[in-house]
């Protein structure tokens, strides 16, 4: 199973009950990092230009071989905003997971991945409510990428979502784009946080 959960025979509602490549939401990122690896990875960081406080949270790449992802990242509480928290577990608390798996122009194979993982999730969480989108990402003018979406929306205000992202080929290669399915878990805060346009 690509998620993991931490009772795997219980149903789940709430998204800290399951894992991407054993991290949940609410652990801290220094059970995986270093504190030097996540301030080298947090200078790389340049924010999500499209949102009015685009430096509020801050992501992380780990880069390791993991079992089944080929990337993993992780959001949290931006360094500016959480430096009076004298604790520093809680100040790289994770409220984002998202893994990649890279589909290159093999769009079917990641649609039929995805859909496995939507089955299994189903069964899962029963009760949360499921909705699908199709759309063309926003910083493509070519209009021709798509990303294919399942979401699922947590009573609390999490949610979780499994998406094939389909990029226009001279798009993807112009910002040395990879594509595939993209697995996420984001808090009530951290989806908020992304709904929030300029």
């Amino acid at each position: 199973s690509i998620f993991f959960l931490s009772s795997p025979f219980v149903f789940a509602d709430d998204i800290s009950d399951f894992s991407i490549e054993g991290m949940s939401i609410g652990d801290s990122l220094l059970d995986y990092m270093t504190e030097d690896e996540i301030l080298k990875e947090i200078e790389l960081y340049d924010g999500y230009q499209f949102l009015n406080e685009p430096y509020k949270y801050t992501e992380v790449y780990l880069w390791k071989d993991f079992p089944i992802y080929d990337m993993v990242s992780v959001k949290f509480l931006n360094i500016s905003s959480s430096k009076y928290i004298s604790n520093k577990n809680e100040k790289y608390t994770i409220l984002n997971l998202r893994g990649m798996i890279r589909y290159v122009e093999d769009f079917d194979g990641c649609i039929q991945k995805r859909d496995e993982i939507v089955v299994d999730l189903s069964k899962v969480f029963p009760n949360v409510d499921k909705r699908e989108a199709v759309f063309t990402p926003k910083d493509d003018p070519s209009g021709k990428s798509i990303i294919d979406a399942v979401y699922f929306e947590f009573n609390l205000g999490g949610k979780a979502s499994v998406a094939c992202y389909d990029f226009e080929e001279t798009f993807r290669v112009k910002n040395n784009g990879s594509e595939g399915l993209e697995v996420t878990i984001d808090t009530a805060e951290i989806n908020d946080w992304l709904l929030d346009e300029i």
